[in-house]
């Protein structure tokens, strides 16, 4: 095959699509051949039966590297293909409260909330102040926020609770793998610190001795 006569439709500029007419050569190797003629470029290529690839066409030179762009392209595609695999389209869930929503119930809407969180969603939570029910708005804070504290181990405020006419709504959104594990290890010093304190009392208690009758 020809590769001089190998044309391509996107990404980078090879063998007889590069114009310049000097390059920065670097070989299959990864090794710098220095500044060379085009012409010396493509021969070098072509005598290893590869490819000439404009890999930096914004330098000066620019940057050409040789090697078999087939190979290359297809490598690409295959990185491409499982990153966006692992790309998750962000959802946003919602979750409805009322002002006194008792507190079994608060629990299990906080777990589904935890499972949402947990799989990388974000969380709406949504109240709405019907009537005379607008004299409780602080009410209705309250039990948002003592809501997002039932599952702040995964989740994080991204949005406080904002009354907007009588629709009362904060999201959520889950905490980094970072930040979680950041915030375990702290909260196991912590648990390290009172078990210490703790067996440091008990050694501290000197136990009364009973009396010895003679």
């Amino acid at each position: 095959m020809d590769r001089r006569c190998k044309t391509i439709s996107k990404g980078n500029l090879i063998n007889d699509q590069i114009r310049a007419k000097e390059v920065r050569l670097i070989d299959s190797e990864g090794n710098q051949l220095g500044v060379v003629s085009i012409q010396e470029a493509r021969a070098t290529a072509e005598e290893q039966n590869l490819d000439l690839v404009n890999i930096s066409p914004n330098a000066a030179p620019p940057v050409c590297k040789i090697m078999d762009y087939g190979k290359y392209r297809y490598e690409q595609q295959k990185k491409e293909k499982e990153a966006r695999k692992k790309q998750k389209i962000i959802e946003i869930k919602e979750i409805r409260l009322g002002i006194f929503t008792e507190e079994h119930d608060l629990v299990t809407k906080a777990n589904n909330a935890l499972k949402f969180l947990d799989a990388g969603d974000k969380v709406k939570i949504s109240m709405r102040f019907r009537g005379r029910e607008m004299g409780y708005v602080s009410k209705g804070r309250e039990t948002m926020l003592r809501f997002c504290a039932m599952v702040e181990e995964i989740g994080t405020i991204e949005k406080h609770p904002i009354l907007e006419g009588r629709n009362m709504s904060m999201v959520l959104a889950p905490k980094s793998e970072k930040d979680r594990e950041k915030e375990q290890k702290e909260k196991e010093k912590i648990d390290q610190r009172k078990e210490a304190n703790q067996n440091g009392e008990k050694q501290d208690e000197v136990p009364s001795g009973s009396d010895e009758k003679i």
